[in-house]
């Protein structure tokens, strides 16, 4: 069974194959995502990160859930040397780079409290499995209606985030000075590593990539401004499709 939600500004699906699904465990993954996007979201105006961002609450008076988040953020960038960061460059404070990913892990955990022992939540590119193997599409930067390959998510490598421009444009602040990704495809054994990492590793280049690979467990994949294609010896291609 699959089924879909719109949500956090894209869309997320879950497959289900070996269980029946009730409404009441559809309405369980979709309270953790509303509840999130209701505090975090900035296209919210009544959100409270807007009222952050807006200048008409602090961070110090906020709540304690959208504190910890921050701090989180704050972690992440100095653990990746400011290649991730919650302040956009105009000082904003900007988290979907990292709720999307907390919403994922949390609604994979309501998943698992329910009994579900084999399912794929993918939430605009971002998927997490449970009950290996699962074989996940990456799209083709260069032409969004294929695939660039096929990655198998197994074992402990349950987690696949991807971080692009073709989409979104230069959303993301580029931090390196060395040679750019046009795609970054990262594969963990938790979303939000390989959330983070995707992102950070877009930003900061190939100036990043080898520190991230030599400081954290992740594989990736990597699509350069020139075309050129390269991954990580542990990368589990199911399908060699372009690459």
């Amino acid at each position: 069974m699959i089924v879909t939600l719109d949500t956090m500004g894209t869309v997320a699906s879950l497959d289900v194959p070996l269980h029946e699904v009730r409404e009441s465990d559809i309405d369980a993954v979709k309270a953790v995502f509303d509840r999130l996007e209701d505090r975090f979201s900035l296209y919210r105006e009544d959100s409270e990160l807007s009222q952050v961002a807006r200048g008409e609450l602090s961070l110090t008076r906020a709540s304690e859930e959208l504190r910890a988040v921050y701090a989180a953020a704050i972690e992440w960038r100095t653990a990746t040397a400011g290649s991730f960061t919650p302040n956009r460059p105009d000082g904003v404070v900007d988290l979907d780079g990292i709720v999307k990913a907390i919403a994922i892990r949390e609604a994979g955990e309501v998943l698992v409290d329910r009994g579900f022992t084999h399912w794929c939540l993918n939430v605009g590119g971002d998927v997490l499995v449970w009950g290996s193997p699962w074989t996940i599409g990456v799209v083709d930067p260069a032409d969004r209606g294929a695939l660039l390959c096929a990655v198998e998510l197994r074992d402990s490598r349950v987690a696949l985030a991807t971080s692009g421009t073709t989409e979104r444009g230069e959303h993301v602040w580029r931090t390196g000075t060395g040679d750019s990704f046009v795609q970054v495809s990262v594969c963990a054994d938790d979303i939000l590593i390989a959330d983070v990492l995707a992102t950070a590793i877009l930003s900061g280049g190939r100036d990043f990539l080898d520190v991230a690979t030599a400081q954290w467990d992740v594989d990736v994949l990597t699509v350069a401004t020139s075309g050129e294609l390269a991954m990580t010896p542990g990368m589990n291609l199911a399908d060699s499709g372009r690459v």
